[in-house]
């Protein structure tokens, strides 16, 4: 093997995806704009959700119950009648319906348990699951509140300090601006590097390859070199520039720590593509091996839901995968500062799993070329 083939055939990639203007509208658009929106627009966040109160009571708690909703949880209140309820729900024009029978001060104050309604739009799951929470609070904090000052304020028997570590404000959009990070990197090395082995298939140039004095390892390392080396510098980009920059996330760890770590992991996953490459045909064959391989990837490696919370056998399952490893260790460096001496094992498995990975793909490649 011979560096000087090796370097050659990777700018051979680069200028072959510098021709490519959908390649490079995927990689600014994965690294700018998803990023930017997945973190404003995360799930379980509940921001400006629409609500309406009925008001039968019309008294000083219901009163309080009305003015405790404000942004940016929620939209203003809009006050409705009864008949109004049901019409405006079904329209879509409420998420959230909170109803407050006549005589609720009077109950309350007699000692009775009387029962506020809550009707909610489950079509909008992201809001419904946990809109119901944040609305059975404040109401309840409201009533609690209410009460204490007619009926003297009584001292919990347990007074809770709250800490929160690493992420101070519990602000969502922090973990979301990362882990859509996190996905982007193995996402983009795996759709480059299959992208660039199947074009020069299908335009031919594959031939040209094999009556040239070059072996099948430089070929292979010119795609891994030039397509990671791609990804890596839109991952710093993007770390800094969008997410330091626009959104604003503190990064506690080392960026040059991190920058090494995802090096190692796009060697296993730029591998990845290779192998799956020569497993399609096509383009729109390796499109669908893509959708079988990185939705499990995406959803199983912890990324979007702790490891911890899975079942045994899928944490098992989901250890030989590179990702896995990946999203540990860029969440501990990223959020909590690690430094090598906690994230060491990660780094272990990403270079165990990339040398497999570059052997597998290594031997389906001589196959695909033979």
């Amino acid at each position: 093997m011979r560096l000087a083939h090796v370097i050659e055939l990777g700018v051979k990639e680069l200028r072959g995806l510098i021709r490519d203007p959908m390649l490079l509208a995927l990689v600014a658009y994965a690294f700018t704009v998803s990023i930017y929106t997945a973190s404003r627009a995360v799930p379980e966040t509940l921001n400006r959700a629409a609500i309406a109160i009925v008001d039968e009571d019309q008294s000083p708690v219901s009163s309080r119950i009305v003015t405790a909703f404000y942004p940016p949880y929620f939209m203003p209140p809009q006050l409705i009648s009864l008949a109004e309820m049901d019409a405006r729900m079904d329209a879509g024009l409420d998420t959230f319906a909170l109803d407050i029978p006549p005589d609720f001060q009077r109950d309350l104050l007699a000692g009775r348990s009387p029962t506020l309604q809550l009707n909610i739009d489950a079509t909008r799951m992201s809001q419904a699951f946990t809109g119901g929470g944040y609305v059975q609070s404040i109401a309840s904090g409201e009533v609690s509140a209410f009460l204490e000052r007619h009926r003297g304020a009584q001292t919990p028997p347990v007074d809770l300090a709250l800490r929160a570590r690493f992420n101070p404000q519990l602000n969502k959009s922090w973990f979301g601006a990362v882990t859509n990070a996190i996905s982007s990197i193995t996402m983009l090395s795996i759709i480059l590097t299959g992208a660039a082995l199947i074009r020069e298939r299908e335009h031919g140039t594959i031939e040209h390859l094999l009556v040239m004095p070059v072996t099948p390892v430089e070929i292979m390392l010119g795609k891994i070199w030039s397509m990671g080396l791609v990804v890596l510098a839109a991952s710093a980009v993007a770390l800094i520039v969008v997410v330091q920059g626009l959104l604003h996330v503190p990064i506690q760890g080392s960026m040059a720590l991190f920058l090494a770590a995802t090096a190692l992991h796009l060697f296993a996953t730029t591998c990845m593509g290779i192998f799956l490459a020569t497993l399609a045909g096509a383009m729109p064959q390796f499109g669908l091996l893509l959708v079988l391989v990185l939705l499990p990837l995406q959803m199983l490696s912890g990324a979007v839901t702790p490891r911890e919370s899975m079942p045994e056998a899928i944490q098992l399952l989901m250890l030989p995968a590179p990702n896995t490893h990946f999203v540990v260790l860029a969440q501990a460096i990223l959020f909590r500062g690690a430094g090598l001496d906690v994230v060491w094992p990660q780094f272990a498995a990403l270079f165990a799993i990339g040398a497999l990975l570059f052997l597998l793909a290594l031997w389906r490649f001589r196959r695909f070329l033979a």
